[in-house]
């Protein structure tokens, strides 16, 4: 098989905001999980800062992005509170795993899981415990070289969530994760690594969250997820940060041959978003999904750059991310199917869907085909819209006041998208946030 070659978008040196950390906050004890953050570290300090004048960063400026002042202790108040940890899942998950900054706050396992190898932790533990089984992992599908915030993810993790299952394990119930991320001027830095062995499958649920403070807080995040042959993946990543937080990651899912990954992503939180999400389909019958909703208010600013990578012939993807944006905020999404050479008969969609509820409000929908096969079915668009007044006008004919016809409304265009959520848990949660975002009065 010709050699297979994904074209990265990155740009040229600039200069950038100055940490108050170096490398003495790597927190790794385990030698060889130390020596690989510190070959990160130095490969953070060779790679220039994006700014606007490279292409995937062209609309999002990060020259206002905070420098805090010292690392998440674990210790920022407030903790997670119980509402926060009400399970998501529609039947009780087979094991949670709560952190409180860099700090382990809840960790659950059904033994008989553990009892067959599977091994569901925080990144702490991963390293210090199952250093051989789990540091080769590292990079191996998200590479410190791909960017600074990839790099500076790798390098400076205090935290982060392990989860390996081994081959033909099949897990039923889901694995539930928050990343709690309380606290001001404090920077948060996590890897997060699901790895799935051949034949295995699994639910998973990660949920990075904190309220809204005051000062500006940091976090940067790698997510790699590995789908082995003939495995198949449930992933609901749930984002909602407080609307201080400026939020980076470089987050891959790559499935390999008749494996199928299904990847449900949902953002309603951060003040500035900046997330590079890509599906690589590496061997012949991978298929892989990505649903995406998202729901920016206020001076919100959401970025959101995905990638579907067909490698190999016979692979199938499929995209949709619905947003809505209200007062200034602003969305962007950049979308890419790539096709190898060798990757004949691939079968690939993407849409892009937003509506605007607000005259300041605004989204740019950047969606792209790079096609080297020539036995293929690929097609992708992008929609902007408003609400419709006729429709506005029938639900108050039917006795509903104006603002809760526009939410209906609003539920019903993320309808499509929410349907492909398995858990009600994780609807009610995000119809709440519809609730609160439409209701909220935002200051000018």
């Amino acid at each position: 098989m010709p050699t297979q070659v994904v074209v990265r978008r990155r740009g040229g040196r600039r200069a950038g905001p100055s940490l108050a950390f170096g490398p003495e906050a790597i927190r790794s004890t385990h030698p060889a999980a130390r020596a690989w953050r510190a070959e990160a570290w130095d490969l953070f300090t060779r790679l220039p800062w994006p700014t606007t004048q490279d292409e995937p960063w062209r609309r999002t400026d990060i020259r206002r992005m905070p420098a805090p002042s010292r690392l998440a202790q674990g210790t920022e108040a407030p903790a997670p509170s119980a509402n926060r940890l009400q399970a998501l899942a529609d039947e009780a998950p087979a094991g949670e795993l709560v952190l409180h900054g860099p700090r382990l706050h809840l960790r659950t396992l059904d033994p008989a899981l553990e009892a067959q190898g599977v091994l569901f932790t925080d990144l702490r533990t991963a390293e210090a415990e199952h250093a051989d089984r789990i540091v080769p992992l590292f990079g191996r599908v998200v590479s410190p070289s791909e960017g600074k915030f990839a790099a500076l993810g790798h390098a400076l993790a205090q935290n982060g969530v392990v989860i390996h299952v081994p081959a033909g394990v099949q897990v039923s119930r889901p694995l539930h994760a928050l990343l709690w991320g309380p606290g001001e001027d404090v920077a948060h830095f996590d890897h997060v690594v699901v790895w799935l062995e051949e034949g295995a499958s699994a639910t998973v649920i990660v949920e990075w969250a904190s309220p809204t403070q005051q000062t500006p807080s940091l976090h940067v995040g790698v997510m790699e997820v590995h789908v082995g042959a003939g495995a198949h993946l449930r992933l609901v990543e749930l984002q909602s940060w407080g609307e201080h937080v400026w939020h980076f990651s470089h987050e891959r899912v790559k499935v390999h041959r008749g494996a199928k990954a299904n990847w449900i992503f949902g953002s309603v939180g951060s003040r500035l978003l900046k997330s590079f999400m890509e599906i690589d389909l590496v061997e012949e019958g991978a298929e892989g999904y990505m649903s995406g909703f998202y729901f920016a208010d206020g001076h919100q600013h959401m970025d959101h750059d995905t990638q579907q990578n067909h490698l190999a012939p016979h692979t199938t993807s499929d995209l949709l991310f619905k947003g809505a944006l209200k007062d200034t905020a602003r969305s962007v999404w950049q979308g890419m199917i790539y096709v190898a050479p060798e990757a004949q008969y691939t079968d690939g969609y993407q849409a892009n869907r937003n509506l605007i509820l607000s005259e300041g409000a605004r989204a740019d929908s950047i969606p792209g085909l790079e096609i080297m096969a020539n036995e293929v079915r690929c097609t992708h668009g992008a929609t902007l819209g408003r609400v419709d007044e006729d429709q506005v006008f029938y639900l108050r004919t039917r006795g509903l006041p104006e603002d809760e016809a526009k939410r209906l409304i609003v539920e019903g265009f993320f309808d499509e998208v929410l349907q492909r959520i398995p858990f009600e848990g994780v609807r009610e949660r995000f119809r709440d946030v519809v609730h609160e975002k439409m209701t909220r009065v935002s200051a000018a």
